[in-house]
């Protein structure tokens, strides 16, 4: 039977008969994925705060390299389970208690869906010449067509855009060099520890971020996939990609000031030298870069959102009118933030991703505490949707370390509209997200180490079944075994 154009799947498990691809897929999807103007907009905050160029590009590795291991091993949970990311809570947070994380984790995707928007939206704009407003609507359905067709044109996309947007950055990066004098921007190597950390955790964020959802785009990997494999290739692709951005934006800003800052897009479209084909071409580089990502976001806010219902419905598939109107859900909302939030965009951008941290370095610190530590890769799938079975509707120690690992970041949280009390004696540095990972993970460590009547002794898989293909619904010959 050929394989149907628009994905069938949604929250369900992919059976093994329907698993393909290999590890490497998930290089090519996070370059395409971080090869793009918001991440080269990251790497300019970082200076635009007050980071000299050199420190910057240090403390954006740093950051990318630590947020992007904790980013890679929730990717390494998608071939064992075979399970969108956030549906793994449930086994931490029980089938409806994972509805409280998940809540933020759309507001994420739809802040995403936003910020991508507003930059692609000006390059879509320019590229048709019907202004900003225009762009950004045609830009959001463009996106909300791809993310409703699903996984394999996701991963297409990001095997085309690593490959397209790594030649456009390379040429830009030379024309950068050739415009600054690399010496001079590099030569100012005054530290200040407060600032470097907040480039650090401008980085971080942007890896941290991806956790929700990474395993959403390794689940259809084969089960016998090495973990080692899918996590190193996640975070050689991530790293690489993002580094590259952050750094050319770091460069960008400390050689143009004010020139990039508040222009970002036309900066860039301008290094190619303003003959009319090369500006068409990057404006589409721009727009195919946003792409990519932006279809992770609505794909992801799609899962999230079929997640928390179904917490309360007991359903683990939907039809494809339910999955239209998930993802019109998730387009309209972004477009309506970017469109009302378009003129501030880079103020607001730095808080959102950094005010991020506070809610999903808890969650990522459990999730991985119980696969990895406790639960030692082993869950009872079909009771993952059963608010009766093993896991039950709320699992309260989960909720109380999530909690409590939120509340002990506000005291070290550095934002415009909040400064926590130990952030001056800190000399203005904000380690709240190191906090977000390291108090609830000992937290939930030491509530739930010695509770394993919840971990069976093996991964307990549903029973492999025949998808009957209808024209307007998925079924399943036979019931699942947790209904």
């Amino acid at each position: 039977m050929p394989t149907p154009l628009v994905e069938q799947r949604s929250i369900d498990v992919v059976p093994d008969a329907e698993r393909h691809g290999t590890a490497f897929s998930q290089f090519t999807l996070w370059l395409g994925a971080n090869l793009q103007i918001t991440a080269v907009v990251t790497g300019a905050l970082a200076v635009v705060f007050g980071v000299g160029a050199f420190w910057a590009t240090i403390a954006l590795l740093v950051g990318n390299v630590l947020g992007g291991a904790v980013m890679a091993l929730h990717s390494a949970q998608g071939p064992r389970l075979g399970l969108p990311q956030m549906i793994s809570s449930r086994a931490q947070f029980g089938v409806r208690g994972a509805i409280v994380p998940l809540l933020l984790v759309i507001v994420m995707y739809v802040g995403f869906f936003a910020s991508g928007s507003v930059l692609a939206g000006q390059a879509v704009g320019e590229l048709t010449h019907l202004g900003d407003t225009a762009g950004i609507v045609l830009f959001a359905l463009v996106t909300a067509v791809a993310a409703a067709v699903g996984y394999r044109l996701i991963h297409t996309l990001g095997r085309i855009a690593g490959a397209v947007c790594a030649l456009a950055f390379v040429s830009l990066s030379i024309r950068l060099l050739d415009r600054a004098d690399l010496a001079a921007l590099l030569h100012d190597r005054s530290f200040d520890f407060p600032l470097f950390l907040l480039a650090v955790s401008l980085s971080a964020s942007w890896q941290l971020a991806f956790g929700p959802y990474v395993a959403d785009y390794s689940r259809y990997l084969p089960r016998t996939t090495s973990a080692r494999a899918t996590f190193g290739w996640t975070l050689a692709g991530t790293v690489l990609g993002s580094q590259w951005s952050m750094t050319f934006g770091a460069l960008a800003a400390a050689a143009a000031g004010d020139a990039f800052v508040g222009h970002e897009v036309s900066y860039v479209v301008g290094l190619g030298g303003g003959a009319a084909v090369i500006t068409s071409l990057l404006y589409f580089v721009i727009a195919l870069g946003k792409l990519t990502i932006n279809v992770l976001n609505t794909y992801g806010g799609f899962m999230s959102l079929v997640t928390s219902v179904s917490g309360f419905r007991g359903r683990t598939t939907l039809s494809p009118r339910g999955r239209a109107a998930y993802i019109a859900g998730i387009m309209v909302a972004g477009t309506a933030v970017a469109l009302l939030g378009k003129d501030s965009f880079l103020s607001s951008f730095k808080d959102f991703l950094l005010f991020l941290l506070t809610f999903f370095t808890p969650w990522s610190a459990i999730n991985l505490v119980d696969y990895y530590a406790i639960a030692r890769e082993r869950y009872d799938i079909p009771a993952l949707s059963d608010p009766h079975g093993r896991y039950g509707a709320w699992r309260w120690k989960a909720l109380s370390a999530y909690a409590l690992g939120v509340l002990a970041q506000l005291p070290f949280l550095s934002t415009t509209f909040y400064t926590g009390p130990f952030v001056t004696p800190l000399g203005g540095a904000d380690i709240s997200w190191l906090i977000g990972l390291a108090v609830p993970a000992a937290l939930y460590w030491l509530l739930a180490r010695r509770d394993t009547e919840h971990v069976p002794d093996r991964m307990i898989l549903p029973p492999e079944r025949t998808p009957a293909v209808r024209t307007t619904r998925v079924t399943w010959v036979g019931e699942f075994p947790d209904k």
